[in-house]
C-alpha cells in the first residue's frame, strides 16, 4: 500500500475518531424558539378548577408564554386525584420529557418518599424543578357564628371534623398533626372535590378546614376574608401571619422535640407553589422554563394581575428548590421516624422509607412478630 493510501486512511479514521468524539449539537435560541412555537407547553394542574392552586396557575400561565421562545401558546389542564399523587406519579412516569409538559404539584407530596408512601410512584429529588410563586402559610377555620370555638385551645380533648380530597393534602397530614402534638381530635372526611371541601365549610357538613393556605384560601373564597365568615382559629408555620398576631401559631403549644417536626415541615411550606417537569428534561429545556419562571415573578403585569387577585408573590428559583430538597432529604432518621410516626404511617411503611432513604440501613428496624406459644 502507497504512503498516500496510508495517509488516506489514516486522516478517515481521524475523522470518525472525531465524529465519536465530539459533544452532540447544543440547541440555540432559534432551535428553542422553534420547538416551543411547534409544540407548545402544557401546564396541567394536580387539583380541580377552582382551587388555589388552579388559579395560581390560570394567572401564572397568562403571563410566562411570553418569556419563552417562539412565545408558545401554554394550555392548560386540571388532572385531579388523590390530592396530587395522580399527576405526579403521572408526570414521573408517562409525560414527555422533551420540555414540553410541566405542571403544578402539591408541596405537601414533597416529604412522601421519606414517609414510605407506596402510592408514591415518583421520586422527588429526580424531577425537574422549576420553580415556586409562593410560601404556604396554613390556617385552621371555621365558619363563624356555628360554635363557641375562639381558638384552637377550645378544641383540644374535642372531637371536630375536617374536610380533605386525599389521605396525603396538607388538608389531612396537618390536623393528624395536631391531633398527635397539641392535643386535638379532629376527623378528617376524605374524598371531597377541591372545590367540595371549601363547600362543606359553608353547608354545616363539617366543622373546619384545617391546613389549606392563607393565599389558597384567599384565591378561591375571598368573600370569606371581605365578608368576615369565617374565624382563624390557629395557624402552623414557622413564624406568624403577620395578618393574625394574636392567633395561636401551633409551634408555640408542642414540645421542643416536636418542634423539629414543624420546622421539618416549614421547610416543605416555603415550596408553597411548586412548579416541576418531569424528570430528564434536556439540561437546555429546564434552562428555558426556569429563566422564563423567574423573569415573570419580575414582570410587572404579573405582579399586578396578582395584587389584583389578592395572590401573594413569594418565589423560589429552581435552584433554590433544589437545595432546599437536598437539605430535606438529609434530615435525621429520628425526626423522620417521629413525623411518620405523629402523621400515622404504618410501620412497615416507616421502614420501607427507611431502607431506602438512610445511609446506613441497619438502622431501619422490622417490626417483631410474636411467637405464638404452641399449646399443649
Amino acid at each position: 500500500m502507497s504512503m498516500k493510501s496510508n495517509i488516506a486512511l489514516a486522516s478517515a479514521a481521524l475523522g470518525a475518531f472525531a465524529l465519536v468524539a465530539a459533544p452532540g449539537p447544543s440547541f440555540g435560541a432559534d432551535d428553542n424558539a422553534n420547538f416551543y412555537k411547534t409544540k407548545g407547553l402544557r401546564m396541567v394542574v394536580g387539583s380541580g378548577a377552582g382551587g388555589g392552586y388552579d388559579t395560581y396557575t390560570r394567572a401564572f400561565t397568562r403571563h410566562y408564554g411570553k418569556f419563552l421562545p417562539g412565545k408558545p401558546r401554554i394550555v392548560v389542564q386540571n388532572m385531579p386525584g388523590a390530592s396530587g399523587l395522580l399527576a405526579t406519579n403521572y408526570a414521573y412516569n408517562k409525560a414527555p420529557r422533551d420540555g414540553s409538559w410541566a405542571m403544578a404539584t402539591y408541596n405537601a407530596l414533597i416529604d412522601e418518599n421519606l414517609l414510605g408512601n407506596r402510592k408514591a410512584k415518583f421520586e422527588i429529588p429526580k424531577f425537574s424543578w422549576i420553580g415556586s410563586i409562593g410560601k404556604t402559610h396554613h390556617l385552621c377555620v371555621m365558619w363563624k357564628g356555628r360554635n363557641n370555638v375562639k381558638t384552637i385551645k377550645d378544641l383540644i380533648g374535642k372531637e371536630a371534623t375536617v374536610s380533605a380530597t386525599g389521605r396525603s393534602g396538607n388538608s389531612a397530614t396537618v390536623p393528624l398533626l395536631l391531633n398527635q402534638t397539641v392535643g386535638t381530635k379532629f376527623k378528617v372526611i376524605a374524598g371531597y372535590s377541591t372545590t367540595g371541601t371549601r363547600l362543606a365549610l359553608e353547608r354545616g357538613e363539617i366543622d373546619a378546614i384545617c391546613g389549606l393556605g392563607y393565599s389558597t384560601l384567599q384565591a378561591s373564597n375571598p368573600d370569606w376574608f371581605t365578608k368576615d365568615k369565617i374565624k382563624v382559629i390557629a395557624q402552623i408555620a414557622l413564624t406568624r401571619h403577620p395578618l393574625y398576631p394574636d392567633v395561636p401559631n401551633a409551634m408555640d403549644l408542642v414540645s421542643a422535640q416536636d418542634k423539629k417536626v414543624y420546622e421539618f415541615f416549614g421547610i416543605i411550606q416555603e415550596m408553597g407553589r411548586p412548579y416541576i417537569a418531569p424528570p430528564g428534561i434536556p439540561a437546555d429545556k429546564l434552562k428555558v422554563l426556569r429563566t422564563a419562571f423567574n423573569q415573570t415573578m419580575k414582570d410587572k403585569a404579573f405582579l399586578a394581575e396578582m395584587k389584583k387577585l389578592r395572590l401573594s408573590v413569594d418565589p423560589m428559583t429552581g435552584e433554590e428548590m433544589v437545595a432546599s430538597i437536598k437539605k430535606l432529604y438529609a434530615s435525621d432518621q429520628t425526626t423522620l421516624n417521629r413525623v411518620a410516626k405523629l402523621l400515622g404511617v404504618a410501620k412497615a411503611e416507616r421502614v420501607l422509607a427507611c431502607k431506602k432513604i438512610a445511609k446506613d440501613p441497619s438502622i431501619c428496624r422490622k417490626a417483631k412478630k410474636k411467637k405464638k406459644k404452641k399449646s399443649s
